[in-house]
């Protein structure tokens, strides 16, 4: 079984993709980024690919959805997302360094409709706070933590 690192790249913030990037390399980990527009991957990362997934609402969602595997890792900000993969047994987590679990994923569901149903209705909600160094240092932490445990699990050896 091959582990694979997903990567919902087209909200993903520049530094997550960056941490993910190194990690797949430290780690000869493959790493799918996936998008509806063109991605241009730098130079020089034998593990990491691109998908580009036809425009349009949740299309690169059911690209990683139909793909990932048990034991996978993924990374998105997408709640829906989150919510189908979390049964699947893949460990998702979020940009700023949050593990979506079975424990909490409904939750973050109930919470997100509330508050898109606040918004379409004309209530101001805000957002999340700027994503700066404390956010990326969570991320790439909690990254770290993921990807150890899902390595364990898989009995896949890192170099």
């Amino acid at each position: 079984m091959t582990l694979t690192l997903w990567i919902d790249a087209d909200a993903a913030p520049q530094p997550v993709k960056e941490i993910c990037l190194r990690a797949s390399e430290r780690l000869k980990l493959p790493t799918v980024l996936v998008a509806n527009q063109r991605l241009q991957l730098p130079p020089g990362y034998a593990h990491v690919s691109a998908v580009r997934v036809d425009g349009g609402a949740d299309v690169a969602d059911r690209y990683i959805v139909e793909h990932a595997a048990a034991g996978d890792v993924a990374v998105t900000a997408d709640i829906p997302l989150a919510a189908l993969l979390v049964p699947k047994g893949v460990v998702v987590l979020d940009p700023r360094g949050e593990e979506y679990t079975a424990e909490i994923i409904g939750e973050r569901l109930s919470v997100r409709n509330f508050m898109d149903a606040l918004r379409t209705s004309g209530v101001e909600t805000g957002g999340h706070s700027a994503y700066g160094p404390r956010e990326k240092q969570a991320f790439a932490n909690a990254l770290d933590r993921a990807l150890t445990r899902a390595i364990r699990s898989a009995g896949h050896r890192a170099p």
